[in-house]
């Protein structure tokens, strides 16, 4: 203690030494930095003026001034924006779960609009719309060029309004355009439901009502299947999951670990370095968990994929997660909007940084295409002794025994159909089962 004591002192006296040599130079620089900051801002003044005497057409000088701003965020990073009044109030009502939209995520990628994720049910994903698209037209107006929130603007509309967006994907030689009807989104954050003895959770967004539907689906879910005992593994689905609230992905992380860190923040300086640790208390109570990702789980996905594959809570199955790895506030503006700031990085319990990298899986699995007819058919011609004629019956199993079987390879047939619809779900619930199987030897 002493030790880091007089190091600490030590330093601060040298910070006095070398202030005091250098004092002049220090000062110029700082007055120099000050005057910089002053032109600038003069030439800011002096473009404005000329705009708004000598440009060909009269100009809304509130909206070029608002122009300015959000060029100004813009030009930081992709997730750091100026939000109107319309915009903050709309962003307001989206994370507490119910907005009006097409039910997209979006950022922006090679000037053009790129889809994160669609949100479940929404206009949208019935639409067609996949994670990785790039919406290169709104209503025939070209995307390029334009700023994320003028491009979002384009998309808000009225409810049962229709929008035509021309998508570029990738595997397609030629952009299509696609119709969706505006609607009403309504999140429903979390759905559960039990595929043979696993929970499945599918959380699609992180709102405020994320968490406390979580736990009540959870519970429920096990209180209908007999209770915990009764239960093989828990499945969290995060797939095409674009994030939201960093205080609902810690509640999510916290339910599920007894302890530790569950994801650091560090800002620009020392002190805006944050810890959010997990409090005792584990709603699965021991049972494993798989935790089911790809290119559309961004941010607070992230941040709960990354915090229960460090503290080696969960396996980790699917594919690479988006990379977002920034942390956003809010400040709200006495024009009563708002701008979005990225402040900080956020770093996995083990202090990773995710950010352009994104969560690897502990074991990957692409999402496979349904299974062609003739396929489907060999499978089904396949003959066993059984079937053979005169075969020999089996006496080693009593009526219950073999009922008990016939239970167990009608839930795996039940698995197996499920890989032609989501090859990475059934993967998940086949490691659960061989958990439990190697659990109860």
């Amino acid at each position: 203690m002493n030790k880091i004591f007089t190091a600490a002192i030590g330093g601060a006296i040298a910070g006095v030494i070398l202030t005091s040599q250098f004092t002049g130079p220090l000062i110029a620089q700082e007055t120099k930095k000050v005057k910089s900051t002053y032109e600038h801002l003069d030439l800011f003044s002096n473009i404005f003026e000329q705009i708004s005497s000598a440009y060909v057409e009269e100009v809304d000088e509130g909206k070029l001034i608002e122009s300015a701003i959000s060029g100004m965020l813009s030009s930081l990073d992709p997730h750091s924006s100026y939000m109107a009044p319309e915009d903050f109030s709309a962003m307001q009502v989206q994370t507490r779960g119910e907005f009006g939209g097409l039910g997209i995520e979006v950022t922006q990628e090679n000037g053009f609009v790129k889809v994160v994720s669609p949100i479940d049910d929404t206009p949208a994903a019935v639409a067609g719309v996949e994670a990785g698209d790039f919406i290169t037209k709104v209503d025939g107006e070209s995307t390029l060029g334009q700023t994320l929130d003028q491009a979002v603007e384009k998309m808000r509309g009225p409810v049962g309004s229709e929008i035509i967006i021309t998508i570029a994907r990738e595997g397609v030689e030629e952009p299509f355009d696609i119709s969706i009807i505006r609607d009403t989104i309504e999140i429903k954050a979390v759905r559960a439901r039990t595929e043979g003895k696993t929970v499945v959770l599918r959380v699609s967004s992180f709102t405020d009502k994320t968490y406390p539907n979580l736990a009540q689906s959870l519970q429920k879910e096990i209180e209908n299947a007999g209770g915990i005992d009764a239960v093989e593994g828990v499945v969290i689905d995060l797939r095409n999951n674009p994030g939201g609230l960093l205080t609902q992905a810690i509640r999510v992380s916290d339910a599920f670990l007894e302890g530790g860190e569950i994801v650091s923040t560090r800002g620009r300086g020392a002190r805006d370095a944050e810890r959010y640790n997990a409090t005792p208390g584990d709603l699965a109570q021991g049972k494993p968990i798989v935790v089911l990702i790809n290119g559309g789980s961004a941010s607070a996905s992230e941040i709960v994929a990354g915090a229960l594959q460090d503290h080696r809570r969960a396996i980790i199955v699917g594919t690479t997660s988006f990379g977002k790895g920034s942390v956003q506030t809010i400040v709200p503006l006495s024009s009563e909007g708002a701008i979005r700031l990225t402040t900080a990085r956020y770093y996995t319990p083990s202090g990773r940084s995710i950010q352009s990298l994104g969560v690897a899986p502990d074991i990957l699995v692409e999402q496979r295409q349904k299974v062609e007819d003739d396929e489907e058919k060999a499978a089904q011609s396949q003959r066993f002794e059984a079937d053979l004629q005169g075969s020999l019956s089996n006496d080693s199993l009593t009526a219950d025994e073999r009922k008990l079987l016939e239970e167990e390879r009608a839930a795996q047939q039940a698995t197996a159909k499920l890989r032609e619809d989501d090859y990475q779900l059934s993967y998940a619930l086949d490691i659960l089962k061989g958990l439990s199987a190697l659990s109860q030897n």
